[in-house]
């Protein structure tokens, strides 16, 4: 016995999220939050805290409690900077 597919109902949430204006906004914020996770992810695996990171950066634990929240706005060298010194490397591309 086959099972029946039930057709899809509406659009995709893509689509949905094109028409209200907001679909970019949100992709930027789901990249922030990505790269934030996984450099505090990589912190934990090296065993390195905000303390020792921003001491490793020559700067505050509150510049890198910036450069680990994804509402706030960091640069790219930033980024790239305390990635390599968790052993990791900041890749972007344009698509």
């Amino acid at each position: 016995m086959s099972k029946k597919r039930t057709p899809r109902i509406g659009s995709s949430l893509d689509a949905f999220l094109k028409s209200e204006g907001i679909l970019e906004e949100l992709q930027v914020q789901a990249v922030k939050e990505v790269v934030a996770w996984q450099l505090e992810e990589a912190m934990k695996k090296k065993r390195v805290s905000k303390a020792g990171l921003a001491k490793m950066l020559r700067t505050s634990r509150t510049q890198v409690n910036r450069l680990l929240d994804p509402a706030s706005d960091v640069t790219v060298s930033s980024l790239q900077r305390a990635a390599a010194l968790v052993g990791r490397r900041l890749r972007l591309e344009l698509v």
